[in-house]
């Protein structure tokens, strides 16, 4: 037995609880088994993961199963031979279920690692939905794992760190479980922005060490206060966390010195009566700041956060934050809803729990049969990873929504026909649009008609929830059928008419066909249908869409001409084909080559440089590399002009850089390359790389006719979701 391994069985021992330990020991055996040889990157032994793992799931407080999933988790995608009838015959089914949610998509084909990823997250929340363990193993594995980042390559720890903080740390925050939220977002900041991360780190250390007995004598003011008001209460000080402060001076711009609720103060006592009495206490004690109180208590956070906050300034004019909460709110805020498990009694058909987590099978069940990533990622960034806005119906009755949420995501969110009778909304009394954005605090009413026609198409683009849009899909699915065909296919044929190319309405047909066979629907109707409903965008089929336009209807090849063909031809007369030219100070029929530097376009400003055995050189007349010549070269400058009109179509093609700044998010690429492919762009070159913290810097050439074409190519790529900026590039 592993010495590790039989800390872990002794502190089980230990606690209290009723642990199978047999049944965990027995899981280990055959881990270790399987896992025998395997060793990871850093050269331990393979099977001191699932161990700390287990370790890690064991301090949630979960389970039996869930230690034993743990320590089997990686068995199925990592081991060859695993058989999972004897992992269910042996462990029980519940354990061969949890093993099976956590394992990876391995064996699938896909065309893509955008529709890995996707088909990932949809496997892991479905697994959610059937039983919220995996997802508590599921982040101890990723804990883990971040503690150990060390060991791989820097690509891949980037790789990983990302997806940590764009999906594993929302998702414990989701589920209240704050400590690993903490521990996740500081080790994914310290991988990303290393240089921040330090700098954040090192303030603090210099700031706490500059008041280094600020929390231990206020907590000490603090405690004498409590003894005298007969309050049993357990304090802790802490400085808020490096991430915390990073995000709030990134967000907010915000300096070091501006950070208020740098120290923090927690008061944990044994009753809720007592959290408002030793409000009452604090605020008699310091000055409170205004603005900076919040009740918790008594409109909870939708992962069961209960807690009382406010900011004081301290007796040396020290701002600091005061948490005031019960000790079971403090077991829900450390440890969030798997504190059912570790401070209830393991009964997995708690009513009350499962209501708490009625929004993870709303997920699977709104987004399970879209076909587009896109849709799905948006629906995870919106329904569970945005901060919340809590509004109030005219009873009375909380209702939690996410930021932004407007009146269409209220009235779905209350019930699917109050969404699809509703003609109107009031916020605080007073009409409002439907698609007002709403705040915390507000109280909200729907206004609803019987002769109310249904939900407008407008307002799949307008609502924000996954819930509302998966409503109103539903609606337009079962009533207007009809309608959405027409409308499907019109969005394809105005994509198809995009090509430029003639073609009957049955080689449409033909085409629409093939393209619903190869996303798996039974014709093209079915395809047509859901284009309609918005239950996909005609972004998810435009790549099949052109493959299969290009097959049916023969393309129509454009004349690209490549640099070494440009010094030879460029020079030709301005024919009926619309070639353009250059003049070599009133001369034709000199050499010419256009400088990589700048790569000119016809309609730039040019100006000619006379090369040792090359010819001559042909410049934007901004050009660094003209700006910068020094004065011995200037003599070897040459007057040059386009020949033809720059404006008129051409058929030659030149290439041009582009930097664009965008959103680091799957799909990303694929939409630049559709956007281009939709309006006969060729691309000769891309790649991409890091640019702060969630944005990547996509540098691309592509193959344009002048520079009006350039600005139109530029300003298409502009419009893609989430593109910041595209500009012009050179060397």
């Amino acid at each position: 037995m592993d010495t590790r391994m039989q800390n872990l069985l002794d502190s089980l021992e230990q606690s209290g609880k009723n642990y199978n330990l047999e049944k965990i020991k027995d899981a280990y055996i055959y881990a270790a088994k399987l896992h025998d040889g395997q060793f990871r990157r850093s050269g331990e032994k393979y099977i001191y993961h699932p161990i700390a793992v287990a370790e890690i799931v064991a301090d949630f407080g979960l389970d039996t199963d869930s230690i034993c999933a743990a320590l089997l988790h990686d068995t199925v995608e990592d081991c060859a031979n695993v058989d999972k009838v004897y992992i269910e015959h042996e462990f029980g089914k519940q354990v061969e279920e949890l093993v099976e949610g956590l394992t990876k998509l391995v064996q699938l084909q896909f065309a893509d690692k955008e529709d890995v990823h996707m088909e990932s997250l949809r496997k892991m929340f479905l697994a959610m939905a059937k039983d919220v363990r995996v997802i508590f193993i599921k982040l101890a594995d990723r804990m883990h794992n971040m503690r150990t980042l060390d060991a791989q390559p820097e690509e891949k720890r980037r790789r990983i760190a990302l997806e940590t903080m764009h999906v594993y740390a929302p998702l414990a925050h989701r589920l209240g479980m704050q400590r690993v939220k903490q521990e996740l977002e500081n080790l994914s900041l310290s991988y990303l922005d290393p240089s921040g991360y330090n700098q954040v780190k090192q303030n603090i250390e210099y700031k706490f060490g500059k008041n280094q007995d600020f929390l231990e004598n206020t907590k000490y003011v603090i405690n004498e206060k409590m003894k005298e008001n007969g309050i049993d209460a357990s304090l802790d000080g802490r400085v808020k966390s490096v991430y915390s402060i990073y995000r709030k001076m990134y967000k907010q711009n915000k300096t070091f010195d501006e950070i208020y609720d740098f120290y923090a103060i927690r008061i944990i006592v044994n009753t809720e009566i007592e959290c408002y009495t030793v409000l009452g206490l604090i605020h008699e004690m310091y000055n409170s700041i205004p603005g900076r109180f919040k009740d918790y208590i008594s409109i909870p956070k939708p992962n069961m956060y209960r807690s009382l906050h406010t900011t004081v300034i301290g007796r040396d004019g020290i701002p600091f934050e005061v948490q005031i909460r019960t000790w079971e709110m403090h077991h829900i805020a450390e440890f969030g809803i798997a504190a059912h498990w570790k401070y209830k009694s393991g009964d997995k058909g708690n009513e009350d729990l499962d209501k708490k987590l009625e929004w993870i099978s709303k997920l699977v069940e709104n987004e399970s049969s879209t076909l587009d990533p896109d849709e799905f990622i948006d629906a995870l960034k919106i329904d569970i990873f945005s901060d919340e806005t809590f509004v109030f119906t005219p009873r009375g009755d909380v209702v939690t929504l996410p930021q932004d949420a407007n009146c269409i995501d209220f009235a779905y969110h209350i019930h699917s026909e109050v969404g699809n009778r509703m003609v109107g909304a009031k916020v605080n009394g007073i009409i409002v649009p439907i698609d007002r954005p709403l705040k915390n605090g507000e109280i909200v009413e729907i206004l609803t008609s019987s002769s109310a026609k249904g939900p407008s198409r407008d307002w799949l683009k307008v609502a924000k929830t996954s819930d509302a849009k998966g409503k109103i899909r539903q609606w337009f699915k079962k009533e207007k059928r009809d309608e959405n065909i027409v409308a499907g296919r019109d969005e394809v044929m105005a994509e198809m008419r995009k090509y430029n190319r003639p073609f009957t309405q049955e080689q449409a047909e033909q085409i629409a066909t093939n393209v619903a066979a190869r996303i798996g629907m039974g014709c093209a109707d079915d395809m047509y249908n859901m284009l309609g409903y918005g239950g996909m965008t005609l972004s998810k089929i435009a790549v099949r869409l052109r493959e299969e336009f290009d097959n049916v209807i023969s393309p129509e090849e454009p004349e690209i001409i490549t640099e070494v063909a440009q010094i030879q031809t460029v020079n030709a007369p301005s024919d009926s084909k619309g070639h353009i030219g250059v003049v070599v100070d009133g001369q034709e029929g000199c050499q010419v080559k256009f400088a990589k530097c700048c790569n000119p376009l016809p309609g730039d400003s040019i100006i000619g440089f006379i090369t040792k055995g090359f010819g001559i050189s042909v410049h934007k007349c901004d050009c660094n590399n003209i700006i910068n010549i020094t004065e011995d070269s200037k003599e070897r400058l040459v007057r040059v002009s386009w020949r033809g009109d720059s404006t008129t179509a051409q058929t030659s093609t030149y290439v041009a850089a582009l930097q664009i700044i965008a959103l680091n998010r799957i799909s990303m690429l694929a939409n630049i390359s559709m956007a281009l492919a939709e309006m006969s762009v060729d691309i000769v070159q891309i790649n991409t790389q890091a640019h702060g913290l969630n944005e990547t810097q996509i540098n691309i050439s592509v193959m344009c006719k002048n520079t009006s074409h350039l600005h139109s190519i530029i300003s298409r790529l502009n419009s893609i979701k989430d593109v910041y900026e595209v500009k012009r590039s050179y060397v």
